[in-house]
């Protein structure tokens, strides 16, 4: 199994399908950990993408949004629902990847 070219992945559809994977996993099986697997797994790969094309300081800030979008969609989610919680930190997360790191490949 070989990955693609770091520089041809799309880190924000990446990033967006770890928030909305992970979340709809977790909620569709009931088990957290699981949704947080696919996230942990998508991060991991979204990263390299950010890391090859930008470097470790945008691959730093780029994960403390990621992981920081996924503790925010909590308390989030007690104020406006789940969904729109997703909804929002992941175009956030994704729009601040695709700004970053995809717009420039």
């Amino acid at each position: 199994m070989e990955l693609n070219n770091a520089r041809k992945v799309s880190s924000a559809a990446v990033s967006a399908f770890g928030l909305v994977g992970g979340y709809l996993v977790a909620r569709e099986t009931g088990i957290r950990p699981l949704g947080g697997v696919v996230l942990a797994a998508a991060g991991i790969y979204a990263g390299r993408t950010w890391k090859e094309t930008s470097g470790p300081a945008t691959t730093a800030v780029l994960g403390g949004t990621y992981i920081g979008a996924f503790g925010a969609s909590h308390p989030l989610a007690k104020k406006i629902g789940a969904w729109p919680a997703i909804a929002a930190v992941t175009a956030a997360t994704s729009g601040l990847s695709y700004a970053l790191v995809d717009s420039k490949n």
